[in-house]
């Protein structure tokens, strides 16, 4: 069922809900649209499908357009999210080709006469070129930028010149050497989401037992996407590590992303190094009713990630008032207060995030005191309201 702005009442204040209809009074005129490059698999896809509707529903305009692309596309761009991460590149002219002339195309596909379009990502960076503009355009950049690939950086910044503005996630992340102001939007969780609402412990159970999981024993999750980057094999270490201790499960669930064709490879590894190994389960492409109900059923969620955007399945779990064990990267720590709701652990250090997650299993008192500040923390900070009414915002700025 499609969400209405007002079924958040008793979340957040009547007074925040007043807010957000006052100034999508605003818009009511104004058409705007996302573009990014996949419906599903991924933040960015579940932001935009909470995102989206509700500004629909206050009176706002909003669509949203997927860019279509090739499998050698997506691979191309796979390297590039890769190196803008710091990854090596060789930055050929055939994927220079293939990368500018999948966003033509697409573009002799679509119109666009909107009154405001909002880019995600470097997948439809190049679409700005291929439409006459009389509108505000706006890259919303998901990726950490403060340490990207020079070569290729600089061959994306002639795109990133032609909007009139970029989003960041966080002030670190925003990439250095680009004229003109920037604004930061966090993202958030829409706690009404499948993913995301009330469970029944019936349902937990019922949830963890279809994983293979035993309820009465310690569960260590990690809820992330097969890629590199999200160092699942690292996680079986520090679950090993910790096994030596304690009697206790390991549960990876993880997806593909239609634009990322590592994730089969990283799965495919991932299973070879399990393989023969007890107690520890990986789960493809589970449901968001099953996402949930391991989050909420985990003593522990770790988030291993060795480069990380923001990583919101560190705030599912933090919702859901799990303790979570993360690297220090990244916009892990605007989530993990360290000590408070969690621990924050150098990703490399496996002896030590073993012993942080030991220290939240063999404490219930720890867990519990956590797992009070992890809700609070992200109703202050990261729920969909306060996303919704910051594109509000920025929009009334540039449509003013």
């Amino acid at each position: 069922m499609v969400r209405r702005l007002t079924d958040y009442r008793g979340i957040v204040d009547d007074a925040v809900i007043a807010e957000i209809y006052r100034k999508g009074r605003k818009l009511y005129k104004k058409h705007i649209l996302h573009i990014n490059s996949t419906p599903y698999g991924g933040g960015v896809a579940e932001i935009l499908r909470s995102l989206i509707p509700l500004m629909n529903d206050i009176g706002v305009r909003v669509g949203w357009r997927i860019l279509v692309g090739s499998p050698d596309f997506f691979r191309v761009t796979k390297k590039f999210h890769n190196a803008l991460q710091g990854d090596q590149i060789s930055l050929t002219r055939k994927k220079i080709r293939i990368y500018e002339e999948t966003n033509e195309t697409f573009a002799k596909l679509t119109h666009i006469d909107h009154d405001l379009v909002i880019v995600h990502d470097p997948q439809p960076l190049p679409l700005i070129t291929f439409y006459r503009k009389r509108q505000p355009w706006v890259w919303r950049c998901h990726i950490d930028l403060s340490r990207p690939n020079r070569k290729l950086w600089n061959y994306l910044k002639g795109y990133v010149l032609r909007y009139d503005l970029v989003v960041y996630q966080m002030e670190q992340f925003a990439a250095r050497g680009v004229p003109g102001e920037y604004r930061i939007i966090q993202p958030s969780i829409d706690p009404l989401s499948l993913k995301n609402m009330p469970l029944s412990r019936t349902t937990i159970r019922k949830y963890v037992m279809k994983a293979g999981l035993d309820p009465k024993r310690p569960i260590i999750a990690q809820i992330s996407r097969f890629d590199k980057w999200k160092d699942q094999i690292g996680v079986v270490d520090v679950f090993e590590r910790v096994r030596r201790e304690v009697d206790c499960q390991l549960v990876l669930v993880g997806d593909m992303a239609l634009d990322d064709p590592e994730g089969q490879e990283m799965y495919e590894k991932l299973m070879a190094a399990v393989k023969n190994k007890r107690d520890i389960h990986v789960i493809l492409g589970a449901h968001d009713v099953m996402v949930n109900a391991i989050q909420r059923a985990a003593d522990v969620v770790v988030q291993k990630s060795l480069r990380e955007g923001f990583g919101l399945s560190v705030t599912e779990a933090l919702w859901k008032g799990t303790p979570v064990v993360a690297s220090n990267v990244g916009g892990i720590p605007a989530q993990v207060k360290d000590g408070e709701n969690g621990f924050l652990v150098d990703p490399y250090d496996h002896s030590t995030m073993a012993e942080r997650v030991m220290d939240i299993i063999g404490d219930r008192t720890l867990r519990e005191k956590m797992g009070e500040k992890a809700i609070q923390h992200v109703k202050e900070n990261f729920l969909i309201t306060r996303h919704l009414e910051n594109w509000l915002d920025l929009a009334i700025e540039l449509l003013s």
